[in-house]
């Protein structure tokens, strides 16, 4: 257990987390359908300059530009010319359960998030094949050459061991050379590589951050009990990392270097209103992006209805907490 999340909460003998008190609620100032995503299941978000991105975990052919200039946002389709996936060190069991489920469902990429550097190139993120795919602002997509030490080290901590649980987000810095990658539940973890030369390679060591466990949802969550811990998107801002915990319902600063959480902040009290909620027994959002005036927080509902009958994607728009992201406890 790292010393940061250790101060925030204690455990119990049976690792349920219990954390010492409520965490500050975010307070939403809008909401926005999408409309246009041909897979729906908006999986992840990113920000290019003034232009905001998304993907789905059921297309691998297209990632969408969204037109926000409307309430409604309507999804604009790139397409992509994806090349053959390189091997990443995956076992064959794993490779096996994401062929299968991509001849049932659709989407064997399985791209999980989106984020973008400072020279507009976008990085989307395969959870199916625990790859990242380049996407410049022109010329072909490629596949990032990973060191296969990423997925080797990841899993001898107890990252990437079940089946649609593996990388759910990333995030990478301005200058493009150094990203982080969430590894999803059941354990969950944060993992750091860095460009070299002609590959991308941890650099001492992958795994920031490796925990199993579970944690109560929040207590607007009807019948709250015990969940898994996970995580199911990053953003990097401001020189922290963010990660989204859905399960939690919350969004927690983190020390980029030693994945220590520093404050979470909730939303639970306002998506877990009646006329938001979803009938899953679990958090459905997957999507964040983290900016000086708030965050973005995307929903994949996988076509499913919520309360009020919405079945499109859906993004909201929190304000940023009292004092701003850095504020201290």
């Amino acid at each position: 257990m790292r010393l940061g999340f250790a101060l925030a909460c204690g455990l119990l003998l049976t690792s349920i987390t219990v954390c010492a008190g409520p965490a500050p609620q975010l307070h939403l100032l809008s909401e926005h359908v999408v409309e246009g995503m041909r897979g729906g299941n908006l999986s992840g978000l990113a920000q290019c300059g003034n232009e905001l991105w998304a993907v789905s975990d059921r297309d691998d052919d297209q990632i969408y530009r969204l037109d926000t200039r409307e309430s409604a946002w309507q999804a604009e389709a790139l397409h992509i010319d994806v090349p053959p996936v390189p091997d990443s060190g995956l076992p064959w069991g794993l490779k096996s359960r994401v062929w299968g489920a991509a001849f049932v469902r659709g989407g064997d990429l399985d791209f999980e998030g989106i984020t973008c550097d400072g020279a507009g190139n976008r990085y989307v993120v395969s959870e199916g094949h625990a790859a990242v795919l380049q996407v410049p602002p022109t010329g072909p997509a490629s596949w990032l050459k990973i060191s296969p030490m990423l997925v080797r080290e990841a899993r001898a901590s107890g990252l990437l061991l079940q089946f649609n649980a593996l990388f759910e987000g990333l995030a990478i810095n301005p200058a493009g050379d150094q990203m982080w990658l969430a590894a999803e539940r059941q354990g969950r973890g944060l993992l750091m590589i860095k460009r070299k030369q002609t590959v991308w390679d941890c650099e001492g060591g992958c795994v920031l951050l490796s925990e199993a466990g579970m944690e109560m949802q929040p207590e607007q969550f009807p019948h709250a009990k015990a969940v898994p811990r996970d995580f199911s998107d990053l953003s990097l801002f401001n020189g922290k990392l963010f990660t989204l915990e859905r399960n939690a319902y919350q969004i927690c600063r983190r020390d980029p270097q030693t994945a220590k959480v520093e404050r979470c902040w909730s939303y639970a009290a306002e998506l877990l209103q009646d006329n938001r909620r979803y009938p899953q027994n679990y958090g459905l959002e997957e999507a964040l992006i983290v900016d000086a005036d708030g965050a973005w927080i995307g929903v994949d509902n996988n076509f499913g209805p919520r309360a009020d009958g919405e079945v499109r994607p859906v993004v909201w728009r929190f304000a940023a907490p009292e004092g701003g992201w850095s504020a201290s406890l």
